[in-house]
C-alpha cells in the first residue's frame, strides 16, 4: 500500500470515528429529549448511570479503577445536594469518625466543616465550629469562626474533607503548620503538634467567692447526662443559690444526650422534636417525671455562641422556650439537622442529613441560630489597623519567647508583660493577656474560667447577682 493509500484510509477511519460519535451525540440528545417529554424515573436514571459506568471503565483511553469510579460517582451525588453535613465517607473518614466515636484520637483537636462548592467569591476554606476542650488547636488560640485557609502551605480549597482531616490528623508528637484567617485580614500561621485528643464532656466548679456553681458542658457524648449530674449534686453540696452551663464551643453530639440532660429540668412537656420525609421516620422527645433533678426556683444563665452548635442548641432552646434559663453571650452557630452515617461496606459509607429538629416552640434554627437574650462579645471586631497590629504580634514571636524564658509565669508577671505588649502593638491589654496566659497554659490544664478575660460569664454573674433573675427571664 503506497503512503497516499494509507493517508486516504486513515482519514476515512477518522472519519468514521467522528461519525459514530456525532451518531452517538445525537442519539443520546435525542433519548434526553424524549425523557424530557416523559417523566424520567428513577430506574431509568439509573440505567444510563450504570451504562457510563460500563462504558468509562471498558473504554478509557488509560485503564480505570472501577472503586475510583464508584467513590467519584458516589461523592458527585451527595455533592449535588450542597448540604456541607450529607458526604460520602471513604476507608480514611471513617476511621477517622469511629476514632472519635470511640473517645480518643491523635490530631490537634479541632471540630471543622467544608463547603462542597469553592468559587472565587467564596473559597471552599475549612471552618472551625469549635476548638476541643485542652487540645493543641484550643492551646494555640484558634478559635470558632476561624478558617483553615492552607495546611502545611496547601491552599485548603483544593483539598477534600477526607485530605484535610489527613493532613491534620497524624502520629502523636508531630508538628504541622496551618494557615488561619480570622475576620477579613487576619492571616498568620499557627504551628501546631499533634496529640492524642480525648473526647471530653464536662468540667464544673463553683465560681469562687460565690455561692454559683459553674458547669462547662464540652461535648454531648453518653457520658455527659452522668457528669452533668455530677455537677449539679456538687452544687447541691455546696449550697448553690444559682448556676451557670457554659455550651460556648459545644459542637452538639448525641440526641439522646441532650434529651437526658434537659429531662432533668422539667417533670413533663416536648423536649425537641425531629421531622424526617417519612412520617414513620419523626420523632418527639418528652420530659419524664422520674428524671427531674433540678428545682425551678434555681436561677440558670446559659453562655452560648457562635461555636455553640447541633445539640447545644437544642438545649439553649429548650430553656428559653420554657423560660427556665437567661441566654448570655452571641447568637449560637445554627445547625438544626439530623445526620445519620450509614455503612456501605467495613470500609466506606455515607453521612447523610435525615431530619430537621425543632425546638418546644416548634422552631427550627438551621442556619439561623438561637439569639442570646442578653448579646455580650467577649472581642470586639477589629479595624483594619488592629487586625494588622495583632498579625504582627503574634508573627512576632515575642510572647512565645517571653513564656519560654518564663514558663511558670505568675498573673502579675502575665499582666505586666502584656502591658508591654499592648503598648508596642496598640491593642488592647486585655486581649494580650489571654494570648499570653492561654501559651503559660500549653504545657498545662486549662483553667475552670478566666474572669479576666471573660465578659460574657461577667455578664452571666451580674444577672444571677441582681436580685431581678425573674425579671429578666420574663422579658425574653
Amino acid at each position: 500500500m503506497s503512503l497516499n493509500e494509507r493517508k486516504h484510509l486513515k482519514i476515512i477511519i477518522i472519519g468514521a470515528v467522528l461519525l459514530i460519535g456525532v451518531f452517538s451525540a445525537s442519539f443520546i440528545f435525542a433519548q434526553q429529549k424524549s425523557q424530557k417529554e416523559n417523566k424520567v424515573t428513577s430506574f431509568q436514571y439509573m440505567k444510563t448511570l450504570n451504562s457510563v459506568f460500563d462504558f468509562v471503565e471498558q473504554n478509557y483511553v488509560d485503564e480505570v479503577d472501577a472503586r475510583v469510579l464508584y467513590e467519584g460517582a458516589l461523592k458527585g451525588m451527595l455533592d449535588a445536594l450542597g448540604d456541607p453535613y450529607t458526604l460520602y465517607l471513604d476507608a480514611d473518614y471513617m476511621r477517622d469518625l469511629q476514632d472519635t466515636t470511640v473517645g480518643s484520637f491523635g490530631g490537634v483537636g479541632l471540630s471543622i466543616s467544608k463547603p462542597t462548592e469553592s468559587t472565587p467569591e467564596k473559597p471552599a476554606y475549612v471552618e472551625v465550629a469549635s476548638p476541643i476542650e485542652d487540645s493543641p488547636g484550643a492551646k494555640a488560640g484558634i478559635q470558632a469562626g476561624d478558617y483553615i485557609v492552607a495546611i502545611e502551605d496547601r491552599p485548603t480549597p483544593e483539598m477534600t474533607m477526607s485530605e484535610v482531616l489527613g493532613a491534620l490528623r497524624g502520629e502523636i508528637g508531630t508538628p504541622v503548620t496551618v494557615t488561619i484567617l480570622r475576620g477579613k485580614n487576619m492571616r498568620f500561621d499557627v504551628k501546631l503538634v499533634r496529640a492524642r485528643i480525648e473526647v471530653p464532656t464536662a468540667k464544673y466548679g463553683m465560681i469562687s467567692g460565690t455561692t454559683i456553681g459553674y458547669v462547662r458542658l464540652i461535648e454531648f457524648t453518653r457520658e455527659t447526662p452522668k457528669r452533668f449530674q455530677e455537677a449539679v449534686d456538687s452544687f447541691q453540696k455546696n449550697g448553690y443559690t444559682g448556676m451557670i452551663i457554659d455550651l460556648r464551643d459545644n459542637p452538639g453530639g448525641l440526641i439522646d444526650s441532650v434529651v437526658n440532660v434537659a429531662d432533668k429540668f422539667i417533670d413533663k412537656g416536648v423536649i425537641v422534636s425531629t421531622r424526617s420525609r417519612l412520617a414513620s421516620e419523626n420523632q418527639v422527645y418528652s420530659a419524664g417525671k422520674d428524671k427531674t433533678t433540678i428545682k425551678n426556683s434555681v436561677p440558670v444563665v446559659v453562655l452560648i455562641n457562635k461555636g455553640s452548635a447541633s445539640a447545644s442548641e437544642i438545649l439553649s432552646g429548650f430553656l428559653k422556650d420554657y423560660k427556665l434559663a437567661y441566654l448570655v453571650g452571641e447568637r449560637t452557630y445554627g445547625k438544626g439537622s439530623v445526620q445519620q452515617v450509614i455503612p456501605l461496606s467495613e470500609t466506606d459509607g455515607i453521612k447523610i442529613t435525615m431530619a430537621r429538629y425543632y425546638t418546644p416552640s416548634d422552631v427550627n434554627i438551621d442556619k439561623i441560630g438561637i439569639p442570646p437574650d442578653k448579646e455580650v462579645v467577649n472581642i470586639q471586631p477589629f479595624t483594619k489597623e488592629q487586625e494588622e497590629s495583632y498579625v504582627k504580634m503574634i508573627n512576632s514571636g515575642l510572647i512565645e519567647k517571653a513564656v519560654e524564658a518564663n514558663p511558670n509565669m505568675t498573673e502579675a508577671q502575665i499582666k505586666a508583660k502584656a502591658k508591654d505588649i499592648a503598648a508596642e502593638f496598640g491593642i488592647e491589654e486585655r486581649l494580650v493577656r489571654r494570648v499570653i496566659r492561654n501559651q503559660v497554659l500549653r504545657t498545662q490544664g486549662s483553667q475552670l474560667y478566666d474572669l479576666d478575660f471573660d465578659l460574657q460569664l461577667k455578664a452571666a454573674l451580674e444577672v444571677l447577682n441582681s436580685g431581678n433573675y425573674k425579671t429578666f427571664v420574663r422579658r425574653t
